[in-house]
């Protein structure tokens, strides 16, 4: 039987299997059929399709915000990603350790313990967010010693203050990624009068997107569509652009660390303050985003070794130590 942890993001689903590690990183998108419901492909596949489909398919992300919003949708997606990561061994159903928010609903809760089973597990544990994270990062979080992890991803951004193997305050945020990508969106369509599709405003916000003036970088050109007349449009977007126009939501995970500090016990912000702030997750490398936090902290922040993986290292660190962590429900 095998141990497997699941990073389930809004954006990517990481795969770790015990003694293999990372063994799959792929988007959280599935391309279905509007009438059947039908999952036709899955993953950086049905990424590609996202915007292009005819009306007889349908391109989804079945996560919201770091929650389930299609319980079929992503039970299949589990599924095939299951088989993917089994070869062609006999996948014998796997013991299943998967990450959640912190501050998520019981509701919530048994919907990802049930789709998970749904999907061919033959037991779930779950193990909250920002725990994931800070382990993976390689924060010491059993220590008496507290320490301050900022997990941005696609839906949710989670901010922890942990010691001695727990979460003392947190703060999730349900803005994140995929809001800034949103806000590159309107910014663009609102400036310059074209629409631009969610693979364009990542793409700008990856390559000459940045959080702090000292990190602007470049231009870039993009295509899209003139809302005045409703033909292919191209346009020369500057770095600076991409930062004013992300910069209420960046603003805002600032505050929510901002506060977080605020509320934490006076010896475990000292701690901090010597530890520093640790960025995990996918927004840890918007360009000076570290260099922000720093600044409106006065606390030295800095990123994750692998910031992306973090949560799939963490899970996987406690799978490997078959540690006391997480129990298990099995169906």
């Amino acid at each position: 039987m095998k141990s497997i942890g699941i990073d389930l993001g809004t954006a990517n689903t990481i795969i770790y299997v015990k003694g293999r590690g990372i063994v799959l990183r792929e988007p959280s998108v599935v391309a279905v059929e509007a009438k059947s419901r039908k999952v036709v492909s899955v993953g950086s596949e049905a990424k590609l399709m996202l915007g292009k489909t005819p009306g007889s398919i349908v391109a989804m992300r079945p996560l919201k915000d770091g929650v389930i919003a299609e319980f079929d949708v992503t039970a299949q997606m589990l599924h095939h990603y299951f088989k993917k990561v089994s070869g062609n061994t006999l996948f014998s159903r796997p013991r299943v350790v998967i990450c959640i928010p912190y501050g998520v609903t019981e509701v919530e809760k048994r919907a990802v313990e049930d789709v998970t089973l749904e999907a061919g597990a033959q037991s779930v544990a779950l193990i909250e967010e920002p725990i994931a994270a800070a382990f993976g990062s390689g924060l010491r979080v059993d220590d008496a010693r507290g320490s301050m992890i900022v997990d941005i991803g696609g839906g949710t951004t989670e901010v922890a203050v942990l010691s001695l193997g727990g979460i003392v305050l947190s703060n999730s945020l349900r803005i994140a990624g995929d809001e800034l990508d949103e806000a590159i969106t309107s910014y663009i369509k609102r400036k310059y009068n074209i629409l631009i599709g969610e693979t364009t405003a990542e793409l700008l916000k990856k390559r000459i997107g940045s959080a702090h003036p000292a990190t602007d970088h470049g231009a870039m050109e993009i295509r899209g569509r003139n809302l005045l007349n409703g033909l292919p449009a191209i346009v020369t977007v500057a770095s600076a652009e991409i930062r004013e126009a992300m910069m209420d939501e960046v603003l805002h995970i600032v505050e929510s660390i901002r506060n977080t500090l605020e509320n934490t016990p006076p010896e475990l912000a000292s701690d901090i303050y010597d530890t520093g702030i640790m960025l995990s997750g996918g927004g840890a490398l918007l360009s000076g985003l570290d260099l922000l936090i720093s600044r409106a902290t006065g606390i030295r922040t800095v990123i994750a070794k692998s910031p992306i993986d973090s949560v799939a290292h963490g899970i996987g660190r406690v799978i490997e130590s078959d540690s006391g962590l997480v129990s298990y429900r099995a169906r």
